[in-house]
């Protein structure tokens, strides 16, 4: 999970629509949460970040009076992605184009003896029988698997903060403003080389293997403003794999933070959710923009 939650980001709320519904979620007692929020001051704007978690269960309150002023301050709307019907259409295509294998191949043809036992494991525990994977590339069976985990822990997209905060800046009629198009989230959850695909796979059945408690703890850590606390939960196995953490996570952030320096130079006030990984440690975009001597406010 750990390996997994950094590359998909808000592409995983949108394919979680995007698959086949899974059972309703029962009622729930109300959780409440205080996630971490920074203020950024610019030349002539203001922004507001939140990190989202994208798929949670619905009974997870987090509107503090802190996030919701800064919400109802706010006038622009800012994403990691669109997520309007062209978006999940566009992510639809995708998985129609690039989420299947060539004819002939096999899913656990392509495994390893010691991951072809944690695939079985994973499915036995999902509930997910094998033929609806057989055909598929790693990376998506990667994502049907831990949606499928995740809903059995009532976790949901409905429930993810960036769906909600959607709503309500559609609601309120706000501009809305993203960081990435769709197109190139998409492109970072299929390797082009095969067997790196096929590694990625393995390590996320790995870490299927301590979903629960994982999964749990990164939203306590969220649930509780421990900024610290994300970045070693969400970030630290990804230090493992320099390669994966430049593309997923570095180079990102870096680029995100050239575009909301430039915004800043604007009479606007940014109301920014994206994924709370990439607002931890000490290459969040939080520090990222401090290193820019850009005055930030928050943990």
């Amino acid at each position: 999970m750990k390996h997994l939650l950094p590359r998909l980001a808000t592409t995983l709320a949108l394919l979680a629509f995007a698959l086949p519904a899974l059972a309703q979620q029962p009622m729930l007692a109300r959780i409440e949460a205080h996630p971490a929020l920074w203020t950024v001051h610019g030349k002539a704007g203001t922004a507001y970040l939140l990190g989202s978690i994208h798929l949670l269960p619905v009974n997870v309150a987090w509107h503090t009076p802190q996030i919701d002023a800064a919400m109802a301050a706010s006038d622009v709307f800012v994403f990691e992605i669109p997520m309007d019907a062209p978006s999940q259409a566009g992510v639809t295509a995708y998985i129609a184009a690039h989420g299947t294998l060539p004819k002939g191949e096999t899913l656990p043809a392509l495994l390893p003896p010691a991951a072809r036992k944690d695939y079985q494991a994973a499915l036995a525990r999902s509930h997910i029988p094998p033929q609806a994977l057989d055909d598929k590339r790693p990376w998506l069976a990667s994502i049907v698997l831990q949606v499928a985990l995740m809903s059995q822990q009532n976790y949901s997209a409905s429930g993810g903060i960036d769906h909600e905060v959607l709503a309500i800046a559609n609601a309120r009629g706000k501009a809305l403003r993203h960081f990435e198009t769709v197109d190139q989230q998409m492109a970072l959850l299929a390797p082009p080389d095969q067997s790196l695909e096929v590694k990625e796979f393995a390590l996320d059945l790995k870490s299927i293997r301590d979903q629960p408690s994982t999964v749990g703890a990164i939203v306590d850590a969220w649930a509780s403003g421990d900024v610290r606390a994300i970045d070693r939960l969400m970030n630290s196995d990804l230090a493992k794999e320099p390669g994966a953490k430049k593309a997923l996570l570095d180079d990102r952030n870096r680029n995100w933070v050239a575009q909301l320096d430039n915004w800043l130079d604007e009479p606007h006030t940014y109301f920014i959710t994206v994924g709370a990984a990439h607002l931890a440690g000490p290459n969040g975009v939080p520090a990222l923009l401090r290193a820019q001597g850009i005055k930030v406010d928050g943990p």
